[in-house]
């Protein structure tokens, strides 16, 4: 596979990115359809056994952590890539960034609130800021920082679940007082929703797209409690991306020997993490504290090189080209319209204002949507950039970030003239 195009893109990137993605709404999916607990906690909301607990496991073991880890780290490199090309065009740097961070948080803030709880756009707005300072490091420091950012988050969500450990302990004891059982149910016991709980939580998604709106924005303060929580590690995997960039890991310039060799121990130990985690999930019952902290903590580094591991057999798979890699280059191009664009169809589907599925399907069923998803993605965008420069939502952001309409449509071949014709 070549490593850019005539346009001058990096065609790894966008296959990487595209492959990424599509797996990312293949767990959000079950976000969209029943109460956010059901995302961590199987037993919370939409089945734990059957399919559904196999759907669960799986992704559990190939999709869950490793494609959002993925595409942060594609992030990194993708705003790094940006930042070079436009001091490359004498332009500054430092502002082009800026102003690209500034109007992905507006595009967050206005999903957030109005679309889906789960945005990710927010986050990276936030943390990309951040990482730019250190976008002159060398690559081995980067990894040192990303590395740092990424152990810090996982020491502060320790302490945090060493203290719902003993509110659990508290909340569970005999004639537990009303405060113990209020910090539990406010904290991980949230991830074991009563009935109450899920009746209203179905109301409020079944219920107009206004309603739904304005109780998003009487809690506008939890978007940034939110974001805060995860911004070391989001920012600890851009700076690993910016390394894997700058070294050629991601723009396919190493050898298929080390890739092969990435693809051994990345997928590897992360598989081997990611089942050691399930077991002890499905042991413990799904309780919060193994739910959380198995997966945020102890399984976070694995799930790093997992996801490595998945940008190394993508390199190699894709590098013969063909019409399918093709597809996913344009999906990975056009990858900030198709994951906005997937909150968009999925919240028609399953809220109120649309055919209100949410909290009527279980697990598995949910999931039977991803794989729709995915071929409405691999469908449209490269028709799309066939005829256009950008996905519609990344011609917005940039027409937004530059202060001016962007030239959208691509210039029309030259006609050849007919043989005997001046």
């Amino acid at each position: 596979m070549n490593s850019s195009n005539d346009s001058g893109r990096i065609r790894s990137l966008d296959v990487i990115r595209g492959i990424a993605v599509m797996g990312i709404f293949s767990v959000n999916v079950v976000a969209f359809a029943m109460i956010d607990s059901a995302y961590f906690n199987p037993s919370a909301y939409g089945g734990a056994s059957g399919a559904s607990l196999f759907v669960w496991v799986a992704n559990m073991l190939v999709i869950d952590g490793k494609m959002r880890s993925l595409f942060s780290m594609l992030f990194g490199a993708s705003a790094l890539l940006v930042i070079e090309k436009a001091e490359a065009a004498g332009l500054n740097g430092r502002a082009v960034h800026l102003r690209r961070m500034a109007v992905l948080l507006g595009f967050g803030l206005v999903h957030y609130y109005l679309i889906w709880f789960g945005d990710i756009l927010t986050l990276y707005a936030v943390s990309g800021l951040v990482a730019f300072l250190f976008r002159r490091r060398p690559s081995y420091k980067l990894v040192i920082l990303g590395s740092l950012f990424i152990a810090a988050n996982m020491a502060f969500f320790a302490m945090f679940l060493a203290g719902q450990y003993q509110a659990e302990l508290a909340a569970h004891a005999p004639h537990a007082s009303r405060h113990a059982l209020e910090v539990w149910n406010d904290g991980m016991g949230s991830l074991e929703p009563s009935a109450s709980d899920i009746a209203r939580d179905r109301a409020l998604h079944l219920g107009s797209w206004t309603g739904f709106a304005a109780h998003n924005l009487a809690r506008w303060g939890s978007v940034i409690g939110n974001t805060v929580i995860f911004i070391p590690e989001t920012i600890g995997l851009m700076l690993i991306g910016m390394a894997a960039y700058r070294s050629g890991f991601l723009t396919g310039a190493w050898s298929d020997v080390q890739y092969r060799r990435a693809v051994g121990w990345g997928i590897g130990v992360g598989v081997v993490g990611s089942g050691a985690v399930a077991v002890a999930d499905l042991v413990s019952g799904f309780d919060p504290i193994v739910l959380v902290g198995a997966l945020v903590v102890v399984a976070t580094p694995l799930i790093t090189l997992q996801a490595l591991g998945y940008a190394a057999l993508i390199i190699l798979l894709s590098r013969r080209g063909g019409a399918w890699w093709d597809r996913v280059a344009a999906a990975g191009r056009a990858a900030f319209s198709n994951y906005l664009g997937t909150s968009i169809l999925a919240s028609l589907i399953f809220y109120g204002w649309g055919l209100g599925l949410y909290g009527s399907v279980e697990r598995w069923q949910a999931w039977l949507l991803a794989p729709l998803f995915w071929l409405v993605m691999l469908a449209w965008s490269k028709p799309w950039l066939e005829r256009y420069r950008y996905g519609p939502l990344e011609w917005l952001w940039r027409s937004l970030s530059r202060g001016h309409l962007q030239p959208m449509r691509k210039p029309s071949a030259p006609r050849v003239a007919r043989e005997g014709t001046a």
